[in-house]
């Protein structure tokens, strides 16, 4: 592969001498040239994110679990869905809902069994579905046993699986100052006292998530048996939690300090010497050699909230022996809908001629819903379709987040003894927590939306909005978004060009209008967004683009229109999508 990738590179310069001559857009033949291709799944799968709490329960407890995905996974064959990834299902105190792991091979009695788990793999592999697990490598829970062990003296063996220092000042009778300014993530220091040895250990995230110390073979040996543990039960691969964390400069240099103050009252600091420390790439080829062992192509999804598309494009590897799909947060962070801004991003992108596949999406369970950080109050189901066309149109992975196919929006706890994420506890009222996202699936108008019995109380509220917007309802709706969903997901799998081609925007210079076209030999498909409150009538100059057709062919219209369209002169009323056969 790495041999493919140089030729690609030596290969360019002729290749855009040639696209001179021949009248291709610049722009098209570099991007054209940087779009690695293969036969993986992942590379044409659709990976649906499940919070298991929420997402069906099946005894009645209010929290969702095993058997209750296990009961929907026609709903999601049906939807079109190739892949689950499932936050985490391990043994936890619940500290941050999941994340805080004490048992990294068990499941939490509240999702079910291992016998439970066993049964979700084999039925969703009978309708074509993988199982990604969630794999929280940066920490675990303080009650891990590992950890449990490691503070129980300065001597025990796994004392330096985790991340102990003394203090500055520190004396007999002092505890003194933490050992430098790292900051957690959730406010405060990064640095915990620990009374019994007398030494600080350090949590990036909450106090009760302890860092583990990847600089310790003994670590690293442990948590890729974990790895192996869940491939050797059907695993299709694993999403990797904040991997970007996972070492700290050795000579604990205290990190900078920038302007202002974060949500917790704390001065902002840059994460200098606490993230993306140039370690992580090792330890993802290992993973990656891990993994890589068993059959079947199996993923590797990382969390790489990267500062830039340079660095992240780095998680793929040099020799692309690291992460085949880093999430990427560039595209997820943009907050507006604005053609120039994701123009500017899908060039960047597509123009670098180190990336591999892209992994896109627009909502998790960390970050607000799509239909309301777009929406305008006015039209925010018909830009929830526009969402979903750039979701699901474009080259690269597309990563759904449950309930997004319905227009489900974020709804936050109205007073703060609603609250269960400590986010929103500590940081309330400014800062409301993470529950808003992730509240009950809506599955029909009736009680608790169908997500759990009558007369239960489930774990949080279900939102006024399941009324209307359920999958019983929309499914009987022509025009609902989830229908919306569900077509554009068959005409991807479908479509040669939307399954296998390249990308190359066109129309460089819209305001308003961001478009492109997806090639596979000679089948070209082109996607117009309108991402503005105003109609445009616009005109695409394919030739410009070495793309021959005077006439579109709609197959996917968020406004009905049908027939033959010039393209010399096409109609985009205000949030329009449109996908088009280039005739």
């Amino acid at each position: 592969m790495h041999w493919t990738r140089t030729i690609q590179r030596c290969a360019m310069p002729l290749f855009l001498g040639i696209s001179a001559l021949i009248g291709v857009h610049p722009t098209a033949a570099a991007q054209a040239a940087s779009q690695p291709t293969g036969n993986e799944w992942w590379r044409h799968a659709v990976i649906y994110e499940i919070y298991p709490r929420s997402f069906q329960d099946s005894n009645g407890d209010g929290i969702g679990d095993l058997k209750g995905i296990a009961s929907r996974l026609d709903y999601l064959h049906d939807l079109g869905i190739d892949a689950i990834w499932l936050t985490p299902i391990y043994p936890s105190p619940g500290v941050d809902y999941g994340y805080d792991i004490s048992n990294y091979t068990a499941i939490d009695p509240v999702y079910g069994t291992m016998a439970d788990f066993e049964n979700l793999v084999a039925e969703a592999k009978k309708r074509n579905i993988r199982i990604l697990m969630d794999y929280v490598i940066n920490h675990t829970s303080d009650q891990n046993p590992w950890f449990v062990e490691s503070r129980s003296s300065r001597d025990n063996p796994k004392r330096n699986w985790y991340v102990w220092h003394d203090g500055k000042g520190e004396t007999a009778t002092d505890k003194g100052q933490p050992p430098n300014n790292w900051q957690s993530w959730f406010g405060g220091s990064a640095w915990q006292w620990d009374e019994k040895t007398r030494q600080y250990y350090y949590h990036y995230f909450y106090v009760q998530q302890p860092d583990l110390n990847w600089r310790n073979p003994e670590v690293r040996k442990a948590m890729y048996g974990v790895l192996d543990f869940w491939m050797q039960r059907g695993t299709a691969g694993f999403r990797i939690d904040a991997v970007s964390r996972l070492f700290e400069d050795p000579e604990l240099r205290n990190d900078p300090y920038l302007p202002g103050h974060n949500a917790y009252g704390d001065r902002n600091i840059q994460h200098k010497y606490t993230d993306d420390l140039p370690e992580v790439h090792d330890v993802l080829k290992e993973v990656r050699g891990v993994v890589d062992k068993y059959p079947g192509d199996p993923v590797l999804v990382t969390e790489a909230d990267e500062p830039n598309v340079a660095a992240l494009t780095k998680m793929y590897g040099e020799h692309n022996d690291e992460v085949q799909l880093p999430m990427d947060f560039q595209i997820a962070d943009v907050n507006e809908l604005s053609a120039p801004r994701f123009r500017e991003l899908f060039n960047e992108i597509e123009s670098n001629t180190a990336h591999g596949q892209p992994e896109y999406f627009f909502s998790n369970h960390d970050q607000r819903r799509q239909w309301d950080r777009y929406g305008d109050g006015k039209h925010n189901d018909e830009i929830a379709k526009l969402m979903a066309v750039l979701e699901l149109t474009t080259r690269g992975t597309p990563q759904m987040y449950y309930g997004e196919e319905l227009g489900m929006r974020t709804t936050d706890p109205a007073r703060i003894e609603d609250v269960h994420d400590p986010i929103g506890k500590r940081g309330w009222p400014k800062e409301k927590g993470r529950d808003g996202e992730r509240t009950p699936m809506q599955w029909t108008d009736g009680s608790n939306a169908g997500f759990t019995s009558p007369g239960v109380k489930p774990w949080l509220p279900i939102p006024p909005s399941a009324k209307e917007d359920n999958v019983e309802v929309e499914s009987k709706d022509p025009n609902s978004i989830y229908n919306a969903y569900k077509r554009l997901l068959s005409l991807r799998k479908t479509n040669p060009a939307l399954r296998d081609g390249t990308q190359t925007t066109i129309n460089n210079n819209d305001p308003d209008v961001f478009a492109f076209l997806r090639r596979d030999g000679d089948a070209t498909v082109l996607v117009a967004l309108n991402m503005s409150a105003k109609s445009r009538t616009v005109a695409f100059h394919l030739d410009e683009y070495g793309v021959h057709g005077a006439q579109l062919a709609p197959l996917y219209s968020t406004t009905g229109q049908s027939g033959s369209l010039a393209t010399s002169r096409v109609e985009l009323a205000p949030f329009a999508a449109l996908v088009a056969q280039v005739q």
